[in-house]
């Protein structure tokens, strides 16, 4: 038995994000402007140059980050704890969620912390500013 660890394959990763986010390969092609077989080489592929990757990501609407750290584990664990079996029927309780979109959302949500920040410290140094001016 291996104890050897699946290779880090991008394109499934791609194919997968793709899938998710409800796009086929000819739509993705368009946002490329490519072509569909050229998608398909791309999602069979298990390396990608870094500028290929930029625009993949950008037409899938998520960061190349994103896609290089996407678990496909952490997403079935998502959807799996969605569900509750009783007396054999699953109930679905409703992953109402992208979790890509949740956590773009949770990006952009640390960015607004981060800029709140920078302003109460600019108020910060304008309030000792005065403060030293008045003595």
């Amino acid at each position: 038995m291996s104890t050897q660890t699946r290779p880090n394959h991008i394109g499934r990763k791609i194919s997968r994000i793709r899938e998710l986010r409800d796009m086929k390969q000819e739509a993705l092609a368009y946002a490329l402007g490519t072509s569909q077989q050229t998608i398909s080489a791309i999602e069979n592929s298990e390396t990608i140059d870094d500028s290929k990757l930029a625009e993949i990501a950008k037409a899938l609407g998520v960061t190349v980050e994103a896609i290089k750290n996407f678990s496909e584990e952490a997403v079935l664990n998502i959807i799996g704890n969605t569900y509750n079996v009783d007396n054999s029927s699953a109930v679905n309780y409703g992953c109402t969620f992208n979790p890509l979109d949740k956590l773009i959302q949770a990006h952009e949500e640390q960015i607004k912390l981060y800029e709140r920040l920078v302003q109460a410290e600019k108020e910060k140094v304008e309030y000792l500013e005065k403060i030293v001016k008045g003595k």
